[in-house]
């Protein structure tokens, strides 16, 4: 098959069957629970085992552990469809299949692999990842949570927070995390921490969000915590390249989320401005909205283009993608936000509420240009890679 004859969003038949079958899960149970959970700020912790009935939480697991097998094309997939209808799930999804399970499944033995992978693609255990603290966010060096040795296990003491997944509800803890820790003066190690570890509790509940209420974010605490040696990850000091192991794929799919929120925005806006009149006349016949859409839908086409190429390229057992990963989610996050904001002024006082969907999708849309980096710390990845590497600019 020649390049050209290839589907860029679906280039193999899996990818299409992948596709079909999200498209229907989003439908037929994603969109229908949607504003309600977001409302009540709940997780909705049986939508998200059926993910794992239908074998999206184990995407990029290789089948000899129980996953997929797929790359990173089937993954863009899940989260572009997946946040057409509510991105605080999709979220949730992220931080479980992308942050713990693949993580995990990269960076780990095959004892450890064996040991937590099973129950975290079926659903049983909710999974996520612990690096934020209250005063080290993008400067992961500046953490102070520490990891020290003791015999056949680390002792754990420090504070992580605004962790996705932290809970499942009000008063219980996700099942299992990695942890990121200092174990050394400029250490970082990963550990495995688990729910029913001794000094391991919930800390802070943040409620009130602006977007993503759907997805549970907390304040997660360490005191004495005696976590098990043989759940570090590799060795010592190895935290560094877990982390870049797993970031381009990380930043694809938030990139991902906004193409299903600038999706979503772009039909809403134009379903509306067929059917709403003003003058006598459909809305769409007028220039100012006009603009709106044919820009948006530009912009959206132009982001997913980037995204699913930089997805086809990108080789999930090594890194060496940085700046298209940091390029995809500095542009997307940026477009999906501004997509929902024009969405909003083309509806008007309708846009303003939550009826019509788009109030949700702008407020959702703010966390992408700060969670999972920066746009300001991608800016400056880029600028580092490309002053060093001038000839990734002709690719």
């Amino acid at each position: 098959m020649e390049w050209n004859d290839v589907d860029l969003f679906a280039p193999t038949d899996e990818h299409r069957l992948l596709a079909d079958t999200v498209r229907a899960f989003v439908a037929e149970e994603v969109e229908p629970q949607a504003a309600a959970f977001n409302r009540d700020e709940r997780f909705n912790l049986a939508l998200f085992k059926r993910c794992g009935e239908l074998g999206l939480l184990g995407l990029t697991v290789g089948e000899r552990f129980g996953g997929a097998g797929m790359d990173a094309t089937a993954a863009v997939i899940v989260h572009e469809a997946l946040s057409t209808a509510d991105p605080a799930f999709c979220l949730s999804y992220l931080a479980h299949s992308v942050l713990f399970v693949n993580n995990l499944y990269h960076n780990a033995s095959d004892a450890q692999r064996e040991r937590f992978l099973p129950d975290a693609i079926s659903g049983a255990r909710i999974g996520g990842m612990c690096m934020t603290e209250p005063e080290a966010g993008t400067d992961v060096l500046g953490m102070r949570t520490t990891a020290q040795r003791d015999g056949d296990a680390y002792i754990v003491n420090g504070r992580k927070t605004f962790i996705t997944n932290g809970a499942v509800d009000d008063t219980t803890l996700g099942d299992i995390f990695l942890l990121y820790a200092r174990t050394g003066a400029r250490e970082i190690s990963t550990l495995v921490v688990e729910r029913a570890t001794a000094g391991f509790s919930l800390g802070q509940l943040w409620k009130e969000k602006l977007g993503m209420r759907a997805s549970m974010t907390t304040e997660l605490v360490f005191d004495a915590c005696r976590v098990p040696a043989d759940q570090l990850l590799g060795r010592e000091g190895e935290s560094t390249l877990h982390m870049m192991r797993n970031l381009e794929l990380e930043r694809l799919t938030l990139a991902a989320m906004s193409l299903g929120i600038a999706q979503r925005c772009v039909q809403v806006m134009v379903d509306y401005a067929r059917q709403r009149k003003a003058f006598g006349v459909a809305i769409a016949e007028f220039g100012q909205v006009q603009r709106h859409i044919a820009e948006s839908y530009a912009e959206y086409r132009a982001a997913r283009c980037y995204v699913y190429e930089t997805a086809r390229r990108l080789d999930l057992n090594r890194h060496g993608n940085r700046v298209d990963a940091d390029g995809c989610k500095l542009f997307a996050a940026r477009v999906g936000k501004e997509i929902a904001d024009r969405a909003i002024q083309v509806l008007g006082g309708y846009g303003y509420m939550g009826e019509y969907v788009v109030e949700r999708l702008w407020r959702d849309a703010k966390l992408i240009e700060i969670g999972g980096g920066t746009l300001e710390a991608h800016q400056k990845n880029m600028t580092k890679d490309l002053a060093r590497n001038p000839e990734l600019i002709l690719r």
